[in-house]
């Protein structure tokens, strides 16, 4: 069998820590799926890194063909087929929103610009580093000569977060929950939505509201629990959500890799092409899709209602936002 070669940036941190043994043990792209995995990082972390792959070595995989630590980013982005860009500039004390937006410009305008030198035409990308949708434009745009289809951004980890707060307040296994939404932004901003999603209990497949019987949680404190997850982790954990995250990343490429399966979608930050429920194009926003033979498509004709329309646009204005601000950061740098 052809042999996977996988791009994990920013190798050395925490999400890539509990995210490279799943990919190495084949829980995302096939348990019979041969796997050269690239690991980067920038040169102050390779120490590190080195303790990294000695652990891969360690662990004996049979499917992991080759280990590849590097802070060359040639060697990198040569010829993969999936790059799982991890790494960004993590917002720190003191730095404004056009600040972090400044410095992850230019990260993901060069690791952009690799992809469209090195990597295979047909690689999948999918931005995990924040902030995800526009990191994600800003190496779309930087890579011209792969499909924009081709570039996602993480919002599975929002979906996952949604789905098992539902599975709890009914006292449920997180299987029992299909189809929970999430628009726009992985930010504060995002909309988790389960007008549409369904649970599977004793009175059969009901939508979510009428098992829940609480409209007013669904659209109130659900909402904002779901948005602010993030925080609630750092806050009691002082670090961010790196299992979860790592988790999702494989939920995410896997279902990318695999397809979903029938009447069922997943959420991702894809490209708006401004024909999708009011979202204007050019945007990375997140979308319900379903995906067959590697390619996704958004769900079509889900009913939207003024609650969620509203929700949906406040998402799309901050992403305008940050993309404004982003290309100009972009056109100055040219």
């Amino acid at each position: 069998m052809v042999v996977i070669k996988v791009l994990v940036t920013g190798a050395a941190g925490q999400i890539a820590y509990s995210l490279l043994y799943s990919i190495a043990n084949g829980d995302v792209f096939g348990k019979d799926q041969p796997i050269s995995l690239v690991l980067l990082d920038i040169k102050p972390m390779m120490s590190v890194l080195e303790g990294v792959f000695m652990e891969l070595q360690d662990c004996s995989l049979p499917l992991l063909h080759e280990i590849i630590p590097t802070d060359n980013v040639e060697v990198a982005f040569k010829d993969i087929d999936a790059a799982l860009l991890v790494g960004a500039m993590p917002r720190r004390d003191g730095m404004e929103r056009k600040d972090l937006l400044k410095a992850n410009v230019k990260i993901f305008e060069n690791q952009g610009a690799a992809l469209n030198m090195y990597a295979k035409k047909t690689v999948k990308v999918l931005v995990v580093g924040n902030p995800a949708n526009t990191n994600c434009l800003i190496a779309m745009k930087s890579a011209p000569t792969i499909p924009p289809q081709n570039f996602s951004c993480l919002t599975r980890l929002d979906q996952n977060r949604a789905t098992s707060q539902i599975a709890v307040r009914l006292g449920l296994s997180c299987s029992a929950v299909k189809n929970v939404t999430i628009w726009g932004n992985h930010s504060s901003t995002q909309y988790p939505d389960t007008t549409h999603a369904n649970v599977c209990n004793n009175d059969g497949n009901v939508t979510v509201y009428k098992a829940v019987k609480d409209d007013e949680w669904l659209k109130g404190g659900f909402v904002q629990m779901v948005q602010q997850r993030g925080a609630a982790v750092i806050k009691a954990r002082k670090l961010s959500s790196a299992m979860s995250a790592a988790k999702a990343i494989c939920d995410h490429v896997r279902d990318w890799w695999h397809g979903t399966s029938e009447g069922h979608w997943v959420s991702m930050g894809v490209i708006s092409d401004g024909n999708n429920y009011g979202v204007p194009e050019g945007l990375i926003y997140s979308f319900p899709v379903t995906i067959k033979d590697q390619k996704w498509t958004v769900v079509k004709g889900l009913s939207i209602d003024t609650f969620s329309r509203e929700r949906m646009d406040e998402s799309a204005k901050e992403l305008v936002e940050e993309r404004d601000m982003a290309l100009e950061f972009l056109s100055k740098s040219a």
